[in-house]
């Protein structure tokens, strides 16, 4: 039985990542520190439905606090249970507006947490580790549909500055301590408990509410929405011994914010009320992945339509409107 260390374990992602481990039989240690980056109730929600199934145990650890990690990583190693057989660290710190706010925040947990994590798998010999990044890397200049090899140096945010060096870490102690390094860029990724700073909770919770939505720009914007479960699968995908490689975790298709609006209203029988205010220059006009890679590699490729995945998003905030209606955006 293999036990993974995933950290960001109260996220929408990690407890989707966690929770798939442990139904096929793994055992998961999770990590969070449970910061107040967004209502800490839909990270408490998360955790419920994980504290359910056997193989979970979960600490309450900030990553970018090295001597808690040090101690999770030496308990494990005093009661004789030896190495984490990989640590999947999708701890973060993720928005590309607060962190124009609060960019320390964003290095603490992006940059520092990711370096605590590579240093204690040198010392606890881990052989294995996943990074989540993010398609902010590529910006506003490079062809789509985006491609790894594309150039990542002209950064819109801090947000994606913190995820470019988190990368750069992750290359060092490959090449320097042969540590197994697999990096997916995530592509808009959305669902169920999804983050409420993102479009489709947002849009989902106004429409539904009968709320004015506020739409930054025209709703041109085109994002290659991925759903949650799919990026699950592709990061355990991302287990396999790969040396070091970044690679593409999205849909190969993009939806406008518009077009996105109008799948929500089908759904929730209701029309939006849209307040239009202007576009944020730190805003990506396009995010459009080429998974080839993730395709040859790994083996992976989404099978979850937009039209579906808003589906059962809608579907699970009607199922938690009692507390969910309260969420602050």
């Amino acid at each position: 039985m293999a036990t993974y260390l995933v950290t960001g374990a109260a996220g929408m992602i990690g407890s989707k990542v966690a929770e798939l481990l442990l139904r096929r039989g793994d055992e998961v240690v999770g990590v969070d520190d449970l910061c107040a980056s967004y209502d800490v109730r839909l990270k408490g929600w998360r955790l419920e439905q994980l504290k359910g199934l056997r193989g979970f145990t979960f600490h309450q650890i900030d990553v970018s606090e090295l001597a808690s990690l040090e101690a999770l990583f030496a308990d494990r190693r005093s009661a004789g249970h030896g190495s984490f057989s990989a640590v999947i660290n999708l701890a973060a710190r993720a928005g590309v507006r607060d962190s124009l706010v609060d960019p320390w925040a964003f290095f603490r947990s992006n940059v520092t947490g990711t370096l605590n994590l590579l240093e204690l798998c040198r010392r606890f010999e881990v052989g294995k580790f996943i990074l989540a990044s993010t398609s902010s890397l590529y910006g506003a200049h490079n062809p789509q549909p985006f491609r790894e090899d594309a150039n990542t140096d002209v950064l819109l945010s801090p947000y994606a500055a913190s995820k470019k060096a988190a990368e750069a870490l992750c290359s060092t102690y490959h090449h320097l301590y042969g540590i197994d390094v697999t990096v997916p860029r995530y592509f808009t990724v959305y669902g169920p408990a999804g983050r409420p700073d993102m479009a489709p909770f947002r849009f989902i919770k106004w429409i539904h509410d009968g709320e004015a939505l506020t739409l930054y720009g025209d709703g041109s914007q085109q994002r290659d929405f991925t759903f949650v479960e799919d990026i699950a699968r592709g990061t355990l995908a991302a287990l396999k011994p790969v040396g070091y490689e970044v690679v593409n975790l999205g849909t190969e298709r993009t939806t406008k914010l518009l077009d996105l609006i109008h799948l929500i209203e089908t759904q929730v029988e209701r029309k939006a009320i849209i307040n239009r205010q202007p576009r944020h220059p730190a805003d990506m006009l396009v995010t459009w992945a080429d998974t080839g890679k993730a395709k040859a590699l790994l083996g992976w490729e989404a099978i979850t339509l937009v039209e579906e995945g808003i589906r059962l998003t809608v579907d699970w905030y009607r199922k938690n409107h009692s507390w969910a209606k309260e969420i602050a955006l």
